[in-house]
C-alpha cells in the first residue's frame, strides 16, 4: 500500500513523499525488513523528497532513536522525522539532538547532507528557539535552512500569532483568538 500510495502522489506531482517506518519490524529487530521498506519507498519516489517519519515517542531509548535515524539514512531517507506529530511527545530536545548528531556524523563520514523534521511536542516559540539553537550548536549556521531543518508547526503558529500580537497592543491575546488549525 505504501509503494502504491507513494506511486500515485508523485504521479499527482508530489515533490515530497511523508513514510513512517514499521515500528512493529524495527523494535522486533528486523531491520532488514524496514531498511527495505524504506528502499522500495525511496526507488518509487523517483525524484521526490523522502521523508522518513521514525514515530520517536514509540523508540523506548535515545539509542533506538539513533539505531531507527541511522537505519532510515542508510536506506534513502532525504530527511528523517520524530513523528507524524500526533504524538505529543515526538520532538523532544534530547530526540532532537541524537536525530542531529545522527545527521551530523553522517555528513561527516560521507558528505551528504540529511534534512531533519521536528515534530510532534513543540507548540510555543521558545520550545521552538530552543530547537533552533539545539540545531546551530551541533551543526551550525548553514543548518538553519528550510532544506536541512523544519519544525511541525501547526500548534506552534498559534503561539507565534499570541507572540506578535503581545509585541504590537503590549499584552498577550487569547489563545482562542486565534486559529486552532
Amino acid at each position: 500500500m505504501k509503494l502504491r500510495d507513494t506511486e500515485e502522489a508523485v504521479a499527482a506531482g508530489s515533490e515530497e513523499i511523508d513514510m513512517v517506518i514499521s515500528r512493529e519490524a524495527y523494535l522486533a529487530g528486523d531491520d532488514a525488513r524496514v531498511a527495505r521498506e524504506i528502499e522500495a519507498v525511496k526507488e518509487a519516489c523517483g525524484d521526490a523528497h523522502l521523508k522518513v517519519i521514525l514515530e520517536t515517542a514509540e523508540l523506548p531509548t535515545y539509542a533506538h532513536v539513533r539505531h531507527a535515524s541511522q537505519l532510515a539514512i542508510d536506506a534513502g531517507a532525504d530527511v528523517i522525522k520524530t513523528s507524524t506529530g500526533k504524538a505529543t511527545s515526538g520532538a523532544t530536545p534530547g530526540v532532537v539532538l541524537v536525530m542531529l548528531e545522527t545527521v551530523r556524523d553522517h555528513a561527516w563520514r560521507t558528505g551528504q547532507i540529511i534534512g531533519v523534521k521536528a515534530a510532534g511536542g513543540v507548540s510555543t516559540t521558545k520550545e521552538a528557539m530552543h530547537m533552533l539553537v539545539l540545531v546551530k550548536e551541533t551543526l551550525g549556521d548553514e543548518w538553519l535552512t528550510a532544506e536541512r531543518f523544519r519544525i511541525g508547526a501547526s500548534s506552534l503558529l498559534n503561539d507565534l500569532l499570541m507572540q506578535y500580537a503581545k509585541l504590537d497592543g503590549g499584552h498577550y491575546g487569547r489563545a482562542e483568538d486565534f486559529s486552532k488549525e
